[in-house]
C-alpha cells in the first residue's frame, strides 16, 4: 500500500527531509530513480528535451558503472545526479555500516566520471524512500540533503492503470513539488504513456521542470 501524495503532517512530523520546495513560481521538480539503464534513460532524455524540462536523476552506482555513456548523456543535457546507493539496498533490511558504505560507494562512482567538478548539491534518495533515524542522521552528517518526496506516480504499480496513473500524478501536483518517476524496466511500460502526457499537460499550464 502506498500513498499518492505524502500528508503533510508526515512532512511536519519529519521536518529533515525534504518532501517539496518554496517556490513563488510555477516550479515543478521531476525525479527519477533507479537508472541509467539503456532500455529506458536515453527514452526518458529525449522527452524530457521535448518540453526543455530539466530533471534529477537518483541514480544506482552500479548501473552507472555498466552504463557510464547513458550516464554522462544525463549530465550533458544538463540534468541533476543524486545518490540512489550502489545496489539500490533497502536501509531497514540492512546495518548502517553496510549501508552508509554502500553510499559512499555509489558516490566513489559518480565522482570517478568527474562529476565532481560540476557545480551540484549533494541529494540522497534513499530506496523505497525508507532509512532508519540513524541512518538519516550519518548521511546528513555527510552533508546530504535527503530527498524524498511529495507526489509519488506509482509508475512502478503493476495494479495500477496508465490512465489513472496519469490522473493522479496530475491531482496532486502543485507549484513546487517533488515527483517521483522510475527509469526502470518494471515502469516503462506505463511512463511511455504517462511523462509525455504529464509535460504537455503541465507545461500547457505554465508549470516549468527544474532541476533540484
Amino acid at each position: 500500500m502506498y500513498l499518492h501524495f505524502t500528508p503533510i503532517w508526515i512532512q511536519k512530523l519529519l521536518p529533515s527531509f525534504t518532501y517539496r520546495k518554496i517556490v513563488e513560481e510555477k516550479v515543478i521538480f521531476i525525479t527519477f530513480d533507479d537508472g541509467p539503464i539503456p532500455e529506458v534513460t536515453p527514452w526518458v532524455l529525449e522527452t524530457l528535451a521535448q518540453f526543455n524540462a530539466k530533471a534529477t536523476f537518483f541514480c544506482v552506482g552500479e548501473n552507472i558503472s555498466k552504463h557510464t555513456t547513458i550516464f554522462n548523456s544525463i549530465i550533458s543535457a544538463g540534468h541533476a545526479i543524486g545518490n540512489h546507493t550502489y545496489h539500490h539496498l533497502k536501509g531497514l533490511k540492512n546495518s548502517n555500516e553496510r549501508y552508509l558504505k554502500n553510499i559512499i560507494a555509489c558516490e566513489q562512482e559518480i565522482n570517478s566520471h568527474h562529476f565532481n567538478n560540476i557545480h551540484s548539491p549533494k541529494l540522497f534518495r534513499p530506496p523505497h524512500g525508507r532509512l532508519s533515524f540513524a541512518q538519516a542522521k550519518n548521511i546528513k552528517a555527510m552533508h546530504y540533503e535527503i530527498i524524498l518526496w511529495n507526489v509519488l506516480s506509482g509508475d512502478f504499480d503493476i495494479h495500477l492503470s496508465k490512465e489513472k496513473c496519469l490522473s493522479k500524478t496530475l491531482q496532486y501536483t502543485q507549484k513546487g513539488a517533488i515527483v517521483v518517476f522510475h527509469d526502470n524496466i518494471k515502469s516503462f511500460e506505463k511512463l511511455q504513456y504517462v511523462l509525455p502526457r504529464y509535460l504537455q499537460a503541465l507545461s500547457a499550464q505554465g508549470y516549468t521542470f527544474h532541476t533540484l
